[in-house]
């Protein structure tokens, strides 16, 4: 009898990993696919997984980022490669990620990434229009992703699966009226845990939430705005995409191979009070 229980044998082979801490996080031989990923969070995020090893995809819309694949490439010697595609089209979802596996031959990491944000409006002033934007790309874009990159991890027994939500996932953020961003990336939280026991037999699904983050999406936030932010987070200041990669890297690498369904904020401890 073993220490865990009643079995004549484990339900399930553990891994067998390296020795070595940096064999450990290394993402060598691995191909990463990362929607939203031309700037902000996700080209951080890019670049980091190019820096382990990684070939990487690179989803885009309205930025094109043929030119980042192209410096990822030629600065850390590793394949990339740039795909336009709207997240909120299961069409076009299914055509990019049919894609990269013809091009990349699978895919082991899927970071989705792609979201937009929303200006503070209570609900009874919102246009519904705004609304089912918000849920189409944060919610079915996710969906989507998921459903057209599943059979891929399941047909080679392995894959990670991230998501990235956000602080407002847990908590209303003070002084910002967005519910409906609010609603779609606390979804996401859900989604993933789901699919964390659905995929358990061969992927692993896992959400970071970031906290207010220099990125391209709050650059029109007039200063008086942060400043506020900054009042309620106890660092007193916004993340740097850089502060967020660590976390991503591990939900990707071997690090995390006992890892699913969790989710970790990353916030400067705005969540704390």
């Amino acid at each position: 009898m073993n220490i865990i229980g009643n079995y004549d044998k484990l339900p399930t082979e553990a891994p067998q990993l390296p020795s070595n801490v940096f064999s450990l996080f290394s993402l060598k031989g691995k191909v990463a696919s990362i929607t939203g990923g031309s700037t902000g969070i996700g080209l951080a995020v890019a670049e980091a997984y190019a820096q382990a090893g990684a070939d990487v995809a690179i989803w885009y819309n309205s930025t094109n980022a043929d030119h980042e694949a192209e410096r990822l490439s030629k600065t850390y010697g590793i394949r990339a490669k740039a795909y336009k595609c709207a997240v909120g089209d299961f069409d076009q979802v299914k055509a990019t990620i049919d894609a990269i596996e013809s091009d990349f031959g699978t895919i082991h990491i899927f970071v989705a990434n792609a979201g937009i944000g929303s200006q503070s409006v209570p609900v009874i002033d919102a246009s519904l229009e705004k609304y089912r934007a918000i849920m189409n790309t944060n919610l079915d874009g996710v969906y989507y992703c998921a459903k057209c990159v599943g059979p891929i991890f399941k047909k080679h027994g392995k894959g990670s699966f991230i998501i990235t939500t956000s602080q407002a996932a847990h908590i209303v953020t003070a002084h910002v009226w967005q519910a409906a961003y609010n609603a779609s990336k606390a979804a996401c939280i859900q989604i993933a845990k789901s699919l964390a026991m659905e995929w358990v037999g061969f992927a692993r699904v896992n959400t970071i939430s970031p906290g207010y983050i220099v990125t391209p999406i709050s650059k029109d936030v007039p200063n008086e705005e942060k400043v506020k932010w900054c009042t309620l987070i106890p660092m007193g200041r916004e993340g740097l995409p850089q502060e967020l990669v660590g976390a991503y890297l591990y939900f990707a690498s071997d690090a995390s191979t006992f890892t699913t369904g969790a989710d970790l904020i990353i916030d400067g401890g705005y969540c704390c009070p």
